[in-house]
């Protein structure tokens, strides 16, 4: 029986808005529980009481470890067949790529990275940009940040970064000099500190934002010959940021600010778009280079690797139910589809494992059966079981009692290759080192004389602010990284710190605002009196 057969049948004390219990009983009485008299006590066959409010006990999920605070969005990818001027097809198989004027459906989750799910949308913090196109091949997640870049290149430091910028394990107060404490003593973090602190920092929204790849993947093109790549997304509503002031101002009124913006936008018809680009270059490692093309704390020149348009992204309706679908939607960066497949970036080759992994705990290990995360196509697998599972996938013509491969009574069978396999070649000894080309400051010396002359500004007050109550060593490791990356950062950055007012305090401020050491002292005098009720 199909679900709209399903919904038509009712009893004979109920109709289309009828109100039921989860097992399909008509609710009679939603006011009141059953009690031994109109005072109580109640009695334990509660059956409307106990499923109501078991499932409100277990109605949140656990809350993403990263990337909790987020809005979403529906919408759709245009593709113009070309790469730049070049037919798409020289570079990738990719289907969804290759037709001018080809839709594949999309969702998107914007989100805040360290701080939870109800935090505020003007904190000083990465914004993350993921992208799920239901291909007709399957899907195939782009999940990465507003920033280009990030702060570390290998995944095994990843906890460690998260921990420094999460609050601290005995006040719970997200605490400046423990994050300085971290970057100071990890170089590779100095670019995108140098973008964290700027207005760069703190996006006005998420239209009028950037996205970005971050790491670097591959094209495979039908011959199995593979290219490096990274993505860019490019909002046609233009970019804004603020300064933290700016941000202060908008937090005292509404925190929702940049999720009430995208949903008003869409209500009203301003459907949001972003240009998808793509940077390209041959796969291997690029001696003529100064960094490692698969350094994701590293942006590729766009004057030796032009950005290549791609397509469009629109999106054009809400989420009918934020939790169904904002909340327990799942990305993962090892979901490829045919023609798209992983380099050898450290940071990428962890988040395939990570992302999953902590969707599977989440979630559930039956999350991809969940409407928000299925792709738009058949699912013929022989998993079987787990929490929440409420469908078995299986193919038309399967054997249900077969669910294993390979089989001889009508099990499922391996897919025919339909292009030549991209076969790398890769030989070294295993190791735990570092790469060989770190340039840790000199894209971050760049990237402060690329801005204006505001921003610096911005950036070195902001810097100033967070690392003033910080270890003088700290402080001194952090102006050597400015000073290497730029002589004129070097300098303001140091005589900021010389003229901050002093007094280290035993706990920095959190690093979202310039004034919000003396909020707990602001609040015991300016509140007002009151007597015991």
């Amino acid at each position: 029986m199909n679900e709209n057969e399903k919904n038509k049948k009712r009893a004979d004390n109920e109709n289309e808005e009828t109100l039921t219990n989860r097992q399909g009983h008509p609710v009679t009485n939603n006011q009141n529980m059953r009690t031994v008299g109109n005072r109580g006590p109640t009695t334990l066959e509660n059956y409307d009481f106990l499923e109501k409010i078991s499932h409100f006990d277990r109605e949140r999920i656990p809350e993403r470890v990263v990337h909790a605070r987020g809005a979403g969005a529906h919408g759709y990818f245009t593709a113009t067949g070309k790469a730049g001027d070049e037919p798409v097809s020289t570079y990738t198989r990719a289907k969804l790529f290759q037709e001018e004027g080809k839709q594949t459906p999309l969702f998107v989750r914007f989100s805040s990275v360290i701080h939870g799910g109800t935090s505020p949308e003007t904190l000083r913090d990465p914004r993350g940009f993921a992208v799920k196109f239901y291909t007709e091949d399957g899907n195939w997640d782009l999940v990465g940040n507003n920033l280009k870049i990030f702060f570390i290149r290998d995944a095994i430091k990843f906890p460690d970064l998260i921990h420094a910028f999460k609050p601290d394990p005995v006040t719970n107060i997200q605490d400046g000099k423990r994050i300085f404490d971290f970057c100071s003593s990890s170089p590779e973090t100095f670019h995108m500190i140098t973008f964290l602190f700027s207005p760069w920092g703190i996006p006005a929204n998420y239209r009028m934002m950037q996205g970005s790849g971050v790491n670097t993947y591959k094209w495979v093109n039908e011959e199995g010959k593979a290219v490096l790549v990274k993505y860019h997304w490019e909002p046609k509503q233009g970019i804004k940021n603020l300064t933290q002031d700016e941000a202060d101002k908008i937090q005292a009124t509404n925190f929702n600010h940049a999720t009430q913006d995208l949903y008003e936008a869409i209500e009203k018809g301003d459907f949001p778009e972003w240009d998808l680009f793509v940077q390209i270059m041959s796969d291997d490692d690029h001696p003529e280079l100064d960094f490692d093309p698969l350094d994701d704390t590293k942006l590729w020149p766009n004057d030796t690797f032009p950005w290549k348009h791609v397509g469009t992204m629109t999106l054009n309706k809400n989420p009918e139910d934020y939790f169904t679908e904002v909340e327990q939607v799942a990305f993962g960066t090892g979901v490829l589809v045919d023609g798209l497949d992983f380099s050898d970036d450290k940071m990428l080759q962890g988040r395939t494992f990570s992302y999953s992994d902590t969707q599977r705990y989440r979630v559930g290990p039956n999350y991809l059966q969940l409407p928000i995360n299925a792709p738009n196509k058949r699912v013929a697998t022989n998993q079987r079981g787990g929490q929440m599972q409420y469908k078995v996938d299986l193919g038309e013509k399967q054997n249900p009692h077969i669910n294993y491969e390979p089989s001889t009574i009508d099990g499922l069978k391996e897919a025919k290759p339909t292009a030549k396999e991209y076969t790398p070649f890769i030989e070294g000894h295993l190791v735990r080192e570092s790469i060989d080309r770190p340039s840790n400051t000199k894209q971050a010396g760049e990237t402060f004389r690329n801005f204006e002359e505001w921003e610096r500004e911005e950036l070195i007050a902001n810097l100033v602010s967070a690392l003033g109550p910080a270890d003088k060593r700290i402080q001194e490791k952090m102006i050597a990284l400015a000073e290497e990356a730029d002589q004129e950062y070097g300098r303001r950055l140091r005589d900021g710190l010389a003229n901050a007012p002093k007094g280290e305090t035993e706990h920095s401020k959190p690093i979202s605002s310039k004034e919000g050491n003396d909020a707990p002292e602001e609040a015991v005098e300016k509140g007002h009196d009151a007597e015991p009720y």
